[in-house]
């Protein structure tokens, strides 16, 4: 009995004992600043005004916040006093895996947002400002010496230069505004970006010709810019970006000649240069010295030519988009023998010839090929497992003179073989010898008879 109140009691004591270190840690732990807290709050109110913030977080936002507002520890180390502070910032509903404080079509791009939150590190919009127009905002000098992540992602009704958002950003290694109504020049300052991994500016209203110093952006492994009116020649000190792993200038007015410095993108794996006035210059081939390319789409430019034996180097590659390019020639073979991984090709509305390569029936990997609107002839050389597994992705129509075997006729398959021909079976000739020749057989073969019948008689008697 004596044992059982022994260990009662030291239970107790242990009890005693988690209770107060918990209530001392829970003194001592740090608490947002009023004026920080006040500013979330406000901030959150001009994204939805109709959502009641304030009472369903009315505690301190650093240990009870609405998801997508981070804080983090900093500690003063001439004081050794710790403070906590919001460090990430994102709005617009995502998914259920990222639900962000929702938009309302209303919201508005609250000014505290840039000069209240001195250790902020991101800040994030998606689909926020979709109807109310918001101006871009000035940018204090605070913000743009923290601000690591700057991501705008389908705002339209976000307006104004783009010059206007692009600071001194010393900490900055993301900046993507894409789908937004930002226009004008693309600003010499986003060249001074040195820390930048990625400068995504695509789908904005932006034009004028790009005359950045790129020598600067020496981290820089992505740069799409695609979906606005940009015009004049590619620099071609875009070579010098050796870094590189993603170049996007696709649906630009782009002009001139591919520059022959992109062959220096060692690094580079998807490069879409689709949809701008590039000249008849011809498919580039520095693409054959590019080994780590994986994705490579040139259509809509009137390059011309021919496409080029260049594949051997190129076993690596999953998509092709050479669509409307002007090319003539034939396909070659060694596309088939080469590009064993290739998932997409797209050789769709040229002016290529002749057969259908054999070599391509070893395409297993391939989910979609289209090559219609050519002058293509001959056999499909696909087989009816390859052309099952493709099904509608198989594009061969506006090709007349293509045909389909029996095999591939019969069963299920897809609209772009039911408008193909059958193949005709080649007739198998009669060979007919001239009379002279044929009475001259005859009577050798005759002769041979007769001498075979008299060894038999020989033989016989």
């Amino acid at each position: 009995m004596a044992s059982f109140s022994l260990i009662f009691t030291l239970v107790f004591l242990y009890c005693l004992m988690s209770t107060w270190v918990v209530s001392q840690q829970q003194e001592q732990q740090p608490v947002l600043d009023s004026f920080e807290q006040e500013s979330v709050y406000q901030v959150l109110s001009s994204i939805n005004s109709s959502i009641p913030w304030r009472s369903l977080f009315p505690d301190d936002l650093c240990s009870s916040a609405p998801h997508g507002v981070v804080c983090d520890y900093f500690s003063d180390e001439s004081t050794n006093d710790v403070s906590v502070h919001i460090t990430e910032l994102s709005f617009g509903y995502v998914s259920d895996f990222t639900p962000n404080p929702p938009c309302s079509p209303n919201s508005t791009l609250n000014p505290l947002l840039f000069t209240s939150f001195k250790h902020l590190r991101k800040l994030f919009f998606y689909k926020c400002f979709t109807e109310t127009p918001v101006s871009v905002p000035g940018v204090s000098p605070t913000f743009a010496q923290t601000i690591e992540e700057l991501v705008f992602i389908g705002n339209p009704a976000l307006v104004g230069p783009l010059s206007d958002m692009v600071s001194n950003f010393t900490s900055l290694r993301r900046l993507v505004l894409t789908g937004n109504g930002l226009y004008g020049n693309i600003p010499d300052g986003v060249g001074d970006l040195v820390n930048s991994e990625e400068i995504t500016l695509s789908m904005n209203n932006l034009s004028g010709e790009v005359s950045l110093n790129f020598s600067k952006l020496k981290k820089l492994k992505v740069l799409d810019l695609s979906g606005n009116g940009l015009v004049g020649n590619v620099p071609e000190r875009v070579g010098n970006l050796t870094q590189l792993l993603k170049l996007d200038l696709s649906s630009n007015g782009f002009s001139g000649k591919i520059p022959e410095s992109l062959g220096n993108l060692q690094s580079l794996e998807f490069m879409d240069l689709s949809f701008n006035r590039f000249a008849n210059f011809g498919i580039p081939l520095f693409l054959a010295e590019m080994p780590r390319l994986k994705e490579v789409y040139l259509s809509g430019n009137s390059l011309g030519g021919q496409i080029p034996e260049i594949w051997e180097k190129l076993d690596g590659i999953l998509g092709i988009g050479f669509s409307s390019l002007g090319l003539e020639g034939k396909i070659p073979a060694s596309m088939g023998v080469h590009l064993k991984n290739l998932c997409y090709l797209g050789l769709d509305n040229n002016n290529l010839r002749g057969k259908v390569p054999e070599e391509f029936e070893f395409l297993e990997f391939a989910s979609e090929i289209n090559l219609e609107n050519n002058n293509l002839s001959g056999r499909v050389p696909f087989s009816a497992k390859f052309t099952s597994k493709v099904g509608g992705k198989l594009r061969l129509k506006g090709n007349p003179e293509l045909c389909i075997d029996e095999d591939l006729s019969s069963g299920k398959r897809s609209s772009s073989l039911q408008q193909l021909k059958l193949c005709t079976k080649p007739d198998i000739p009669i060979h007919v010898l001239p009379l002279g020749a044929a009475n001259s057989g005859f009577s050798s073969s005759f002769s041979h008879l007769l001498v075979l019948f008299l060894c038999f008689l020989l033989i016989k008697y």
